[in-house]
């Protein structure tokens, strides 16, 4: 393979990787931005990556706009910010005039501090909620028929007398669509006993499974979802392509975000209860061959893992860790408790603490990632 092949194959995943992530910070670090404008905190710098300046210009309020070497994050610094994690400068704050304090980040009320560093993981569930209404709008929805063409010997399916032929019409009263909804319902319901109406030859028939725990494969690695252990085959004639005006697109959108939101949500506490694998937690190197794959897919493919990849940023900042949105938060809502704030000294101490965690949970990710890629090329030499 030629040099400029190699380059190719390379930039073929780390084209969509910079793409699919500066998109989500963008939207991020924008939600921020706009917020504290409307707030009236002046913005000093708005950068896309970090490390060396690529390009920058200034507009005409003050604002910084720039592009760092290292498209794996982002920031908005605002006035009297030490820097783009909001740390307060105290020396630059004490010197500062009453003109220049009325516009710092740092002056604004708890109320004022607390939506500009909310609408960060806010705009995040918006942009997955526009990119879904899209592709709902533009693309449909291709819908497999939720139809039994085969049952695991073993199974769940088994021992609640399924049988090859059944459709499945609905789950405890839920009407089913696709095999895709069924599976759904299924992987987030596992050692929970579920009511299935099916139609068998023309007969509704009630069956009660109850799917049991298993670990399958995902993009990500390796996950804990319940299996009922039903198949079907994707004849064309068990295809369908379901068209959505304008708002229902909307509303299956924002359906598809919460969605997502609960699985993520349900992963992490199942990951500090020891019932997930941590393997799954992924970096950026799997991350970009997944934003590849998605690529190779087509345009709708990867703006859907972007819109995936939002909400579990927008999940990610949410969490009570200082240096993250959720650990301002929380710092925002003790001080609306004992109406005063924090000392610095207690912040600062935070930010470390904050730091360290966030290090270590990109540190382990990324070894994922090299363990999971050495394996993948031990399997392929």
């Amino acid at each position: 393979m030629t040099i400029l092949a190699h380059l190719w194959s390379v930039a073929a995943y780390i084209v969509p990787f910079i793409f699919v992530l500066s998109l989500v910070v963008f939207f991020h670090e924008l939600g921020h931005f706009l917020v504290g404008r409307w707030c009236g905190v002046k913005v000093d710098a708005f950068s896309l990556g970090f490390g060396p300046e690529l390009f920058h210009f200034t507009d005409r309020r003050g604002t910084r706009w720039r592009i760092g070497a290292l498209p794996l994050g982002g920031y908005v610094k605002f006035h009297g910010d030490a820097n783009g994690a909001s740390m307060t400068d105290g020396a630059a704050a004490a010197a500062m005039s009453p003109e220049d304090r009325a516009v710092s980040f740092f002056a604004q009320n708890v109320w004022k501090r607390a939506a500009i560093v909310a609408a960060g993981p806010i705009a995040n569930f918006i942009l997955a909620i526009v990119i879904f209404t899209g592709i709902y709008f533009i693309n449909g929805r291709a819908l497999l028929a939720p139809l039994v063409d085969a049952v695991t010997a073993g199974s769940a399916a088994e021992a609640a007398g399924f049988l090859p032929g059944d459709l499945i019409v609905s789950i405890d009263g839920k009407k089913i669509e696709s095999f895709e909804d069924m599976q759904r319902i299924v992987q987030t319901a596992s050692d929970t006993a579920l009511t299935f109406d099916v139609d068998r030859e023309g007969k509704t028939v009630e069956l009660v499974a109850t799917p049991r725990r298993r670990d399958i494969s995902t993009p990500f690695g390796t996950t804990r979802v319940g299996v009922l252990g039903v198949e079907t085959r994707a004849k064309p004639e068990n295809w369908r392509l379901q068209r959505y005006g304008l708002g229902e697109s909307f509303m299956r959108a924002t359906g598809e975000t919460w969605y997502v939101v609960a699985r993520t949500g349900s992963y992490l506490g199942g990951l500090v209860m020891g019932r997930e694998s941590a393997d799954q937690l992924s970096g950026p190197i799997r991350i970009a061959e997944v934003s590849g794959q998605m690529a190779k897919i087509g345009v709708a493919a990867l703006l859907n893992l972007a819109a995936v990849l939002s909400i579990s940023v927008g999940l990610l900042n949410l969490m009570p860790i200082p240096l993250l949105d959720g650990g301002h938060l929380f710092y925002y809502a003790v001080e609306a408790v004992r109406g005063r704030a924090l000392n610095e000294k207690a912040q600062e101490f935070g930010f470390k603490v904050g730091l360290t965690l966030v290090a270590g949970l990109m540190i382990f990710a990324t070894y994922n990632d090299i363990l999971r890629l050495t394996r993948q090329l031990m399997r392929w030499g």
